[in-house]
């Protein structure tokens, strides 16, 4: 398996949202976690799909399962069920690059 980028508390969080590994004919489905571990990774390095580490997994198998969940609306409802319960407690704003108008040179 190759290393994680969700602890295990992301985890248990996000499995509830993702549809069930099984339940459709053929060949068994991957383990979401790792194809979601896949789609994070690549999603955070921007590397082309083909160009996936085989650590992974196949990446045509997790550019499949992307596409599917995309036109499923299932990333959709994973935002929004994180958005209603963001954690706000360390949110907060930076004043020194908030610009409030643009800046103009001073004239002597």
């Amino acid at each position: 398996m190759a290393r994680r980028i969700l602890t295990e508390r992301m985890w248990q969080r996000l499995a509830t949202m993702l549809p069930p590994e099984h339940g459709r004919q053929g060949r068994p489905a991957k383990n979401n976690r790792q194809m979601l571990e896949a789609m994070l990774w690549r999603l955070r390095t921007g590397t082309p799909w083909r160009a996936l580490s085989p650590e992974w997994g196949p990446w045509g198998t997790v550019y499949r399962r992307f596409e599917r969940w995309s036109r499923a609306g299932i990333w959709q409802r994973v935002l929004e069920e994180l958005v209603r319960h963001a954690d706000e407690e360390w949110l907060m704003i930076d004043a020194t690059v908030v610009r409030a108008h643009k800046s103009f040179p001073v004239q002597s």
